[in-house]
């Protein structure tokens, strides 16, 4: 028996002397690409250096140009333009400095993913998160509408305060890795944080049980939202994805977007519905603090934060469907001079 140990011994020795060498080349490699990954970079860098000097040069010289100089200058911007997408597009795969946030949060870790395949995976990952979370929150909002105890809404405004403190490390997260989340609605999880923690210190009290009942409902009511929203959008974005239109690292998101433009008459009046009531709870609270009986803090700043997410929600929207609608204006007239210039050659060649 133990000469047949030290025979198996003697196979993990040589097996041990096969996976040291591998190891070594494993961390070889590491080095390797890390200092790839810094060339690439610091080339990057350089390219942007001298193309960012190019087109100061450029509008010095544009200034008093004759109608060829001056159409050189527009064709080479047009180049310029290109190769900074093109730019964007290497550095997607390209380790990045953690911003003001991470570095609060995580500290200095590189939370840069290397291939594609990863920062996709950990995409999908959020947006699955997102998902079990607001089902888990729905289940939880009706319990409390039945079961009225501060205890079970601590709960929940705990669940909501731990939600939205993950969704902005992870978004912050899939920054880094490429994606182009809009700032607006990463600030909006920072005051949706900030609009749970206030509730779960909020005093049980008269003014508590007075907006109870309407936040309850108006907790439903975004959840339910918010799955719609998922299942539209990632419908759309896988669309949209296989026709070569968006980004791999593109995401759902908690309002309107560019490419949901089909879903105009869908989403939208829910959208808005659920912003009218994001207003009626700051205009209640408002009210509510000018109350007698009303001591809280709570009260008042609760108001605020509902008024500033109404605000920026519709703004947002706003400026979306405006810059939409111009686009396609564009979009109409550029289609009828066509036409029209097709035509009047048309005519021509017939009359000649």
């Amino acid at each position: 028996m133990v000469d047949y140990c030290l025979e198996e011994w003697d196979e993990l020795e040589k097996e041990f002397l096969l996976l040291e060498e591998e190891h070594k080349s494993y961390s070889q490699q590491v080095s390797d690409v890390k200092a790839v990954q810094r060339k690439c970079t610091s080339a990057i860098a350089h390219q942007r250096y001298r193309i960012k000097q190019m087109s100061e040069m450029m509008k010095r010289l544009s200034k008093n140009a004759s109608p060829d100089v001056k159409a050189k200058v527009t064709d080479l911007e047009m180049k310029i333009a290109k190769r900074k997408n093109q730019f964007r597009e290497l550095e997607d795969i390209l380790p990045h400095e953690n911003g003001i946030y991470l570095k609060i949060v995580l500290g200095s870790v590189n939370v840069s993913l290397l291939s594609k395949q990863d920062k996709f995976k950990y995409k999908e990952d959020y947006e699955r998160f997102k998902l079990y979370v607001t089902i888990v929150l729905l289940v939880m909002a009706l319990v409390i509408c039945f079961v009225r105890y501060r205890v079970t809404d601590a709960v929940f405004q705990f669940t909501l305060v731990w939600y939205y403190c993950t969704l902005t490390i992870r978004e912050h997260i899939l920054r880094v890795n490429g994606s182009r989340i809009k700032g607006w609605w990463i600030t909006h999880h920072f005051i949706s944080t900030a609009a749970a923690g206030i509730l779960l210190i909020w005093p049980d009290g008269f003014t508590y049980h007075q907006f109870r009942a309407q936040f309850v409902i108006f907790s439903v009511y975004l959840n339910v939202v918010q799955m719609v929203q998922y299942y539209y959008q990632s419908g759309s974005l896988y669309r949209l994805r296989a026709l070569g239109e968006r980004r791999s690292m593109d995401l759902t998101v908690e309002g309107f977007q560019s490419w949901m433009w089909k879903g105009l008459s869908f989403l939208l009046p829910l959208l808005i519905i659920g912003y009218g009531f994001q207003l009626y709870n700051a205009y209640i609270l408002f009210d509510l603090s000018q109350h007698p009986q009303c001591l809280e803090w709570q009260v008042l700043a609760s108001s605020v934060i509902f008024f500033i997410l109404f605000l920026g929600n519709t703004f947002t929207v706003s400026a979306l469907l405006r810059q939409k609608i111009r686009e396609k204006l564009i979009e109409t007239v550029k289609m009828e001079w066509r036409n029209k210039y097709h035509f009047n050659n048309k005519v021509e060649s017939n009359l000649q």
